[in-house]
């Protein structure tokens, strides 16, 4: 599935099986809400904080595509070509990050 594919699907489900877009500000709390869900699971699975009872159900892919479709809400909401936003992104990174890494001591 391309992003903008996924872009159409999140539409679709939206205006079918989630009647409508919640607005905007309700959707970047709950992209936060997701996001925080994420870091929970990392900071047990990768970081020092053990596992409790209550996240033996924990599943790190379904918490990051939680992530991906309220951004993909919010993108669809406010007009945003996903796919274009990326490549520029990708091409302001290569521009400004071009020797940045590469001379980074920290990651040698």
């Amino acid at each position: 599935m391309t992003i903008q594919e996924a872009q159409q699907t999140v539409d679709n489900w939206i205006k079918t099986t989630g009647i409508r877009y919640f607005n905007e500000l309700t959707n970047t709390a709950i992209l936060m809400e997701e996001v925080g869900e994420v870091a929970r699971i990392m900071a047990r699975q990768y970081g020092e904080q053990s596992f409790k009872k209550s996240d033996t159900e924990v599943n790190l892919a379904d918490e990051m595509a939680d992530v991906l479709f309220v951004l993909i809400c919010l993108a669809n909401q406010t007009g945003i070509d996903l796919t274009e936003a990326l490549k520029k992104n990708l091409q302001k990174k290569n521009i400004r990050d071009a020797e940045r890494h590469k001379n980074n001591e920290k990651l040698k």
